[in-house]
Formats: C-alpha cells, structure tokens, sequence
C-alpha cells in the first residue's frame, strides 16, 4: 500500500515537463539559414572525397596481386608488337605503292621525250610535227574509248524568223504585264 500512496502522491504533487528538443529549434534554424549552403557544399566535398579514397583502396589492393601484374605486361608487350608488325605490312604496302607510282610517272615523262624528239626530228624534215601529235593521240583515244558519239544535225528552231521583242509568231503565247498591287499572300 506504501507504494500505492507514493505513486500517486508523485503523479499528483509534481508534474514531469516533457523533456524535448524545442527551444533549439530557433538557435538551429537560424544557424542553417546563415550558413546552410555553406554546410551543403562540405557535405558534397565530404562525399566526393570519401569516394575518391575508396576507389584508390580498391585500385592499391587490385595492383598488389603480382600475378595480374605480369598478366597485364605481358598482354601490353603482345598488343605492341601487333600494332608494331601491323605499322611495318601498312608501311610496305606504301613503299609499293610508291614504287609503282614512280615506275609510271617515269614511264609516261620517258613516252613524252619521245614524243618531244619525234617532234623535233619532224621539224628538222620539214614536216609539220602537229599531224603526227594528233594522230598519236587519236589512235590513244581509239584504243582507250570504243563509244562513238553520233553527230547531231543543227537545225534552226524555227524557221519563220521567231523574234520575241516583236510579239510577232508567238501563237497564243504572249507576253502580260504583271499584276499591280501588292501582292498577293497572307
């Protein structure tokens, strides 16, 4: 029964005020409206700067593993000499091909000195050096192009004497001038 009367002689005489947080809230509110943008932008940095230090733990642990090492160097010195046998057939390739370039230029300016001495031996004879040029160069183009073009015949387009500034011959066709105003359109 002690305990009873106790009990209820705390409830009665003295009232327990409810411990809470709120007379912090004007103290805090005030500080984030002060520095809030200041504490959000550390957080961030905080943040990036976290995670940056856990990719470099995770990369230093990865590179310790000496058997990956020497994988990875021994794939690298593959891939070079790949590429370094790939350059030298790609450089070959080119030589030939310049080799051949060169071949033909020297063929075409040793076919041109001819040509130049058959010229002047031509003028030494008195013969004229045009006609055997362009003989040269038709049987070039006949062997080169087996396309003959027809020629077309050359007829006026019309034959009454048509003359547009008269207005004479135009059929129903003729020249109006153009509407005045401002034109039409929206």
């Amino acid at each position: 029964m002690e305990s009873e009367e106790k009990s209820t002689n705390i409830r009665a005489g003295a009232t327990l005020d409810n411990p809470d947080l709120s007379f912090l809230q004007p103290t805090v509110g005030a500080f984030f409206a002060e520095y809030g943008w200041y504490l959000l932008l550390i957080s961030v940095a905080l943040y990036l700067l976290v995670r940056e230090v856990k990719k470099r733990r995770a990369n230093r642990g990865h590179n310790d593993s000496v058997s990956d090492s020497v994988e990875d160097t021994a794939a690298v010195v593959r891939r070079q000499e790949a590429l370094e046998a790939s350059r030298r057939r790609m450089q070959e390739e080119l030589d030939a091909q310049a080799a051949q370039y060169k071949e033909k230029k020297q063929k075409i300016e040793e076919e041109k000195r001819k040509q130049k001495i058959e010229m002047w031996e031509s003028m030494k004879e008195g013969r004229s050096y045009r006609g055997n040029a362009r003989a040269a160069e038709n049987a070039d183009e006949a062997s080169t192009s087996t396309v003959v073009k027809p020629k077309k015949d050359k007829k006026p387009l019309r034959s009454t004497g048509y003359n547009p500034l008269t207005g004479d011959g135009g059929g129903t066709c003729s020249w109006r001038p153009g509407r005045r105003g401002p034109s039409a359109g929206g």
